[in-house]
């Protein structure tokens, strides 16, 4: 006999989580028992190596609401989380990482006000950073900046992967053709009526973070490569600026050699090839990032293998073959 479709879907994805899976429970359980309203937590563990698969199943003998998909290795958040939401199973699927910093409370809020206005997506806002270093700060008003510039301004700024979605947003989400989406531009680019519920950054609950500057560096390429060509065009810009200045530098030797005033001129030669060697290394870089991009899209891996999942599905393909975005 088919289950019922719940309500609501949290998904959860992590890694390395065992220490504050504790804290993670207690505050989401309450919230969701206190909805009212059928509903299942997909908790995705991405690869960990500590003891959070050991403590998820455990855990689910005492929560049936709690239902575990297990990654066969370390395939990155954005892959963990596609993961979860392709397969989870309600009318409306919440995205929350498990660090406690984004307040479970707020689901309840976001759930009410897409009921309230009927809207597919409703983005959880932080209106208060204050708790993250300056340096946090300053990147994440600069990532936002600029995803707002190269892809729109329907991005909101502030957003990250928490959000809620209906079920014809996962739908679409799963309808494209990329298989490493970052969500968190995908998103907005869908085009669905949206809202947003404003909330305060918390601090990590336990542990450490997941995303260290190099990550964080690492999406932002992602995020401007996905979406935008402008990079090429800033190559482009650049390669005409360089043969601005050598025409300039030719007409200058020109002049020089017909007032006879021509001498050894190493300063001006050495920055002339210091400067076109740096605008050509800048424009392979910047092609080489799309054409690995091209490259991986040929290779047509998928992002992450399912290694097990709590809950079979009715109908579905078998838990050792992965669900990808076609």
């Amino acid at each position: 006999m088919t289950e019922p479709e719940p309500a609501l879907s949290v998904v959860v994805p992590m890694f390395n989580e065992e220490s504050v899976l504790p804290l993670l429970v207690a505050r989401l359980r309450a919230v969701l028992d206190d909805l009212g309203e059928a509903y299942e937590v997909v908790a995705v563990d991405d690869g960990s190596t500590d003891g959070t698969t050991t403590g998820l199943h455990t855990l689910r003998a005492v929560w049936p609401e709690l239902r575990v998909l297990r990654l066969r290795r370390n395939s990155g958040h954005q892959a963990a989380l596609v993961a979860g939401l392709l397969r989870a199973r309600g009318r409306y699927v919440v995205s929350i990482d498990a660090d406690l910093q984004d307040p479970p409370e707020v689901i309840a809020a976001m759930l009410r006000l897409a009921r309230a206005d009927q809207l597919d997506i409703v983005y959880g806002v932080r209106a208060d950073r204050s708790r993250d270093t300056v340096f946090k700060r300053w990147t994440a008003a600069g990532y936002y900046r600029l995803m707002r510039r190269l892809v729109g301004k329907q991005v909101p700024a502030q957003a990250g992967d928490f959000r809620l979605l209906s079920r014809a947003a996962v739908e679409a989400l799963r309808e494209l053709p990329e298989r490493q989406p970052v969500l968190r531009l995908v998103v907005p680019w869908l085009g669905f009526p949206s809202g947003e519920v404003a909330y305060q950054r918390q601090d990590r609950a336990a542990g450490r973070t997941k995303y260290p500057l190099s990550r964080m560096a690492g999406l932002a390429a992602e995020s401007v490569t996905s979406f935008s060509a402008a990079p090429l065009r800033v190559a482009t810009w650049l390669g005409l600026g360089g043969v601005a200045v050598c025409g300039v530098l030719v007409v200058v030797a020109v002049l020089a050699w017909c007032n006879g005033a021509t001498v050894t001129g190493w300063p001006s030669l050495y920055v002339a090839i210091l400067f076109l060697g740096a605008v050509q290394l800048l424009c392979l870089g910047l092609l080489g990032e799309y054409v690995a991009r091209i490259y991986t899209a040929v290779q047509g891996r998928p992002a992450y293998f399912v290694a097990s999942d709590s809950v079979a599905r009715a109908g579905s393909e078998p838990v050792e073959l992965v669900d990808t975005l076609r």
